[in-house]
């Protein structure tokens, strides 16, 4: 990464330049001190503590990043809604997890990302900012280095990235629009499984009815903060759970995973400050039940 200093930011150093100017986290800062990272101005190897004169050039080397024993890269076609420097946006299949783990310890959307980055010649890791369960389908946002990761992960927290889901519940909903507020936390026994408890975290769900059937409904989702498992638990809790979603009570006829597609996605760019606004068509076997 480079930049020339201007006027503006004469006298700086460059911590405070970097925070202030491009959203460097202090952890970050950190990183580059305390790993394998190095500050340049004008080629010449400095500390963070240097004060900046205009017309500096500023070099920034990142650590090289680390990657686990299951991040090995695979070739697998990705749909890839839209990529740049700094992220990187896929429309996700349905039974394809995001990352390994013990039971899916390959074929996962990060092996092939870490595939794609390799035939670019990029160092990077998988920075995952919107998660989606194995069998939910749609938009997923992926910061490209750790970067942007850290600021569209501190856009997170702070509620900037805005994510709606087309889901097919069983039933009719009593209210045509609502919400639903209920904490959540784990289940008692279960690594997986989550439930409305008071002891959780808090969770909101807004939703409204886009479409009715004789046996299920269609419903545009918009969440307000984002735990495991949110739109299944509470639809589960208030009694309409997701078609095909038989952890939390749904049947698996006539779609055999939970009816959930992530079809609206917005942030601002890391980078740039741009609105960046997606969307992508319900994935088919959900079309389908809607059709039908």
């Amino acid at each position: 990464m480079n930049w020339t200093v201007t006027k503006q930011h004469e006298e700086l150093t460059i911590r405070k330049y970097l925070q202030r100017k491009h959203k460097f986290s202090k952890r970050m800062i950190k990183q580059i001190i305390h790993g394998d990272g190095e500050f340049r101005v004008n080629d010449i190897k400095t500390n963070a503590g240097y004060k900046l004169k205009s017309g500096d050039v500023l070099a920034v080397t990142f650590p090289e990043e680390k990657k686990g024993a299951m991040m090995v890269p695979e070739k697998m076609p990705l749909a890839i809604v839209y990529e740049d420097d700094a992220v990187l946006i896929i429309n996700k299949p349905a039974g394809r997890a995001t990352i390994p783990s013990f039971h899916h310890s390959s074929g996962t959307i990060a092996n092939g990302v870490l595939a794609h980055y390799q035939q670019q010649g990029l160092p990077y890791t998988f920075h995952v900012v919107t998660r989606l369960d194995r069998n939910t389908s749609g938009l997923m946002l992926v910061a490209k280095h750790r970067w942007s990761h850290s600021i569209l992960s501190e856009s997170q927290k702070k509620s900037k990235i805005t994510r709606a889901y087309d889901a097919i519940v069983e039933g009719h909903l009593s209210q045509k629009k609502g919400t639903i507020n209920a904490p959540i936390g784990r289940k008692e026994g279960s690594i997986i499984e989550r439930t409305v408890t008071d002891q959780g975290k808090h969770a909101i769900t807004h939703y409204s009815v886009l479409k009715e059937s004789d046996d299920h409904t269609l419903i545009r989702v918009q969440l307000e903060t984002g735990r495991t498992h949110q739109i299944r638990v509470h639809f589960s809790h208030i009694g309409y759970s997701l078609a095909g979603d038989d952890l939390y009570g749904g049947g698996t006829i006539p779609i055999d995973r939970q009816a959930l597609h992530c079809c609206h996605l917005s942030f601002e760019h890391p980078i740039t400050g741009r609105w960046m606004d997606f969307t992508a068509e319900m994935a088919d076997d959900m079309k389908m039940i809607v059709k039908a």
